[in-house]
């Protein structure tokens, strides 16, 4: 049975992660030989959801097409529910057993199961812990590796420079956020432009050949 309580943590995950417009991004992530993925860097957003307050430290990573490789967000919801919760968010077609694993400079990995799969992706939750956040203040480096349908793993490296002041400080306001999603796609649009262009001479200097 679905307690009233459950509902209302379930409402305010969902509701509360799309403050970093996780949802927004496109399914399919580039991989392999992707080129360097533009970064947001460690940013906190709070909202106001039903009687609780949700404050999120999230960073995105994504292809220079925009499409989502890797997303993770601190949640931390007080109020009428009070829990702290971590997600990982990566590209469907992932094979669901072995979960993400995440390791903080290299340390002992950590393995996340995946709490539910969507077409455009699949995110993996645990609880919190102030063991992990204090982990996550002093290292140097997360890497969080999901495993594609092909059985391959895909490693994504974040640098954890900015956590602490992200989730020590205050909140960015709203425009800010707009902002950086306004810069975030104009590097993605020049990124995407230069590898069009790339791909252009690389087809023109074939035809010559």
């Amino acid at each position: 049975m679905i307690t009233n309580t459950k509902r209302t943590l379930a409402a305010i995950l969902t509701a509360g992660f799309a403050v970093g417009a996780l949802g927004s991004l496109p399914a399919r992530a580039q991989e392999g030989g992707a080129a360097p993925a533009p970064r947001q860097g460690w940013y906190k957003v709070c909202t106001k959801q039903e009687d609780n307050d949700v404050c999120i430290v999230q960073n995105i990573v994504s292809a220079p097409t925009g499409q989502l490789l890797t997303a993770i967000g601190l949640i931390e919801v007080t109020g009428k529910v009070n829990r702290k919760i971590m997600q990982v968010s990566v590209p469907s077609a992932r094979m669901i057993q072995p979960g993400i694993n995440v390791q903080v400079d290299g340390g002992q990995a950590q393995r996340i199961e995946y709490s539910v799969c969507m077409p455009d992706k699949c995110v993996a939750e645990v609880v919190l812990t102030d063991q992990m956040i204090a982990a996550y203040k002093k290292g140097g480096e997360l890497v969080l590796t999901s495993v594609n349908f092909q059985r391959t793993p895909n490693p994504i490296k974040i640098s954890l420079e900015g956590f602490t002041q992200a989730y020590d400080g205050e909140p960015i306001k709203q425009s800010e956020l707009q902002e950086r999603q306004r810069l975030l796609q104009e590097e993605m649009s020049k990124k995407a432009e230069e590898e069009r262009k790339k791909l252009e001479d690389a087809q023109n200097a074939a035809k010559q050949q």
